[in-house]
C-alpha cells in the first residue's frame, strides 16, 4: 500500500492565507499535543510571515514561538518556509547570516525546511540547501509553479534535474496561485517522476477550487506529499480539508498514517478559534469563496487581498478590474517572473501605480528597479528592453549570483546591537527586520525592568 504523506498548515500556510498571520501563540498551544498524536507527516508552522507576524503584531519572539511548540511536539517533524536568500524577507542577505540563520532553525527544532526562490534562480537557494544538510536538517527544495509562455514541462524537469544535482532530499512544487489543473498535475508529476529518484511533494490552495482534484491526479503520476489544512481554516486562499483528503485517500487504497478521531478533535479545538476571527473581522469571508478569476489574471490569494487593500486606501477600489488586467502586462514586461512573495507584491504594487498614475510606469518602485538590476537573481524569461534602458540608463544589470557581492553581516551587527540582542537568535530577527525587531528587543528590556522582583525575608 503506498503511503502519501499529508503535512498540517494550520500554523503557518493556511493560518497566513486566511487570518494574515495573526494567530497568537495561545490560540493553538492547548492543541499541540493532539497535533502531535494524530500521524501527520510534518507540520509546517513556521517561517514565511510568521517571523514577521509575531514580531510586528503579536509582541511574541518567532524563535521563542517555535521552542515551546518543540517542546509539546515530541514526534512529528516541524516544517518551515525559506525564500532562499532572502529568507523570510525580501532582500538578499549575504552568505555567513543565511547559514547562521538555517543553523539556528535546525537547533530551536526546525526537521524540514523547504527552500525556494522567488524567479527560481537556484543559485539563490545553493548556500541554504548546503547547510540544512550540514545541520542534519532535511533539504527540500522547491519549483515556483506558473504558467506562461516560457515555462513548460521541458523547464521544469531541467529545474527538478538541478534540485537533485544540489543534493536536496526532496522536491516540492509549489503552486502559489492554486492554479495547477488536475491534467497539468497528472503531466508534471508523471514527467518528474520518471526523470529524479527523489520524493515529490506538491502543495497548492484551494483558491481556483482546483486543488483536492489536483492533488489526485499528482498522486496518481507519483506525488508522494501533499499539504492541507484542517477543515475549518481550509479552502479558499488556504489548503484543502485534511480530512476530506483522508477520507479520499484512505477509500482510494492509500496509506496516510492519519486518525480520524483525532483530526476530528483538533478541528473542534479550532472552531471558536475561527469564529473569534470571523467576529473581529481578521478573517473576511472573501477569501474562504472560491476565485476562479486568478486562473485568467495568475493571481494568489494573498496578493490579491494586497491590491484590494492598496485600493481602498487611495479610495480606487473601483479601479480593481483595470489593475487585474495590467497585472499580466507588467509580468510580461519583467519576464514572467512568478507570482510568490516577493514578486508578486512588486508586480501588483507597479500594476497599481501604472493605472492610478494613468501612464505606465511613469513612478517606478525601487523593488522594481532593483530586480530590473539583477538584484534578485536571474529573470526568467526576457525583460522588456525599453523598460530596461527606462530603469538603468547605460547601467549594466548585475549577472553574477547578487549574494556574491554583499559583505558579511552578522558578527558586525552583533557588535553593534551590544546588551540589547541576548543571543544569536536575537541577532538574527534584527537582521530580517531592523525596525521592527528593535522595537520588540527595547519593549522586552522595559517589560523585564518593570517587573521588580523582591524576597520577603521571616523576622525573628
Amino acid at each position: 500500500m503506498k503511503k502519501i504523506n499529508i503535512t498540517e498548515t494550520a500554523l503557518r500556510d493556511a493560518n497566513q492565507s486566511l487570518i494574515a498571520t495573526r494567530m497568537p501563540f495561545n490560540d493553538f498551544e492547548g492543541i499541540l499535543e493532539k497535533i502531535d498524536q494524530a500521524g501527520y507527516y510534518s507540520i509546517e508552522c513556521w517561517g514565511g510571515a510568521t517571523f514577521d507576524s509575531c514580531l510586528r503584531y503579536l509582541s511574541e519572539d518567532p524563535w521563542e514561538r517555535l521552542r515551546k511548540i518543540r517542546a509539546k511536539v515530541k514526534n512529528t517533524k516541524l516544517q518551515m518556509l525559506l525564500r532562499g536568500q532572502n529568507l523570510l524577507g525580501y532582500k538578499h542577505y549575504p552568505d555567513d547570516v543565511v547559514r547562521k540563520f538555517v543553523e539556528h532553525s535546525i537547533k530551536n527544532g526546525i526537521d524540514i525546511i523547504r527552500i525556494f526562490d522567488a524567479l527560481n534562480d537556484f543559485r539563490n537557494i545553493q548556500v541554504a540547501v548546503e547547510e540544512t544538510l550540514k545541520h542534519g536538517g532535511h533539504a527540500q527544495g522547491a519549483i515556483c509553479y506558473t504558467i506562461s509562455p516560457i515555462h513548460n514541462l521541458e523547464s521544469y524537469v531541467k529545474m527538478a534535474k538541478e534540485l537533485e544535482s544540489m543534493g536536496v532530499n526532496s522536491i516540492c512544487v509549489k503552486d502559489m496561485a492554486g492554479i495547477m489543473s488536475p491534467k497539468e498535475a497528472y503531466d508534471l508529476f508523471k514527467a518528474l517522476s520518471e526523470t529524479v529518484k527523489v520524493p515529490l511533494v506538491l502543495h497548492t490552495h484551494s483558491t481556483t477550487g482546483l486543488a483536492p482534484m489536483t492533488y489526485l491526479k499528482a498522486i496518481e503520476a507519483g506525488c508522494t506529499g501533499i499539504d492541507t489544512a484542517i477543515s475549518v481554516f481550509s479552502g479558499g486562499t488556504a489548503q484543502p480539508a485534511t480530512e476530506t483528503l483522508n477520507y479520499t485517500l484512505k477509500q482510494m487504497g492509500y496509506e496516510t498514517g492519519l486518525n480520524e478521531k483525532i483530526l476530528k478533535e483538533i478541528n473542534d479545538f479550532f472552531r471558536p478559534v475561527k469564529d473569534k476571527f470571523i467576529q473581529s473581522g481578521v478573517l473576511d469571508p472573501y477569501v474562504l469563496g472560491t476565485e476562479t478569476d486568478a486562473l485568467t489574471y495568475q493571481i494568489p490569494g494573498g496578493m490579491l487581498s494586497n491590491l484590494i487593500a492598496q485600493l481602498k486606501q487611495q479610495n480606487a477600489l473601483d479601479k480593481l478590474d483595470e489593475v487585474l488586467q495590467e497585472t499580466p502586462r507588467v509580468r510580461k514586461d519583467l519576464g514572467y517572473p512568478p507570482l510568490v512573495t516577493p514578486m508578486s507584491q512588486m508586480v501588483g504594487v507597479q500594476a497599481a501605480m501604472n493605472v492610478l498614475l494613468g501612464e505606465r510606469y511613469k513612478n517606478v518602485s525601487k523593488e522594481v528597479k532593483a530586480y530590473i538590476k539583477g538584484e534578485y537573481g536571474k529573470a526568467p524569461g526576457e525583460i522588456d528592453p525599453e523598460l530596461i534602458k527606462k530603469v538603468l540608463g547605460d547601467e549594466k544589470p548585475i549577472t553574477n549570483r547578487y549574494a556574491d557581492n554583499l559583505e558579511p553581516e552578522f558578527e558586525k551587527t552583533k557588535q553593534q546591537l551590544g546588551n540589547l540582542a541576548k543571543s544569536d537568535e536575537d541577532v538574527l530577527s534584527y537582521i530580517a527586520f531592523p525596525q521592527i525587531a528593535e522595537k520588540f528587543l527595547r519593549e522586552r528590556e522595559e517589560k523585564k525592568a518593570a517587573t521588580v522582583s523582591y524576597s520577603i525575608r521571616k523576622v525573628g
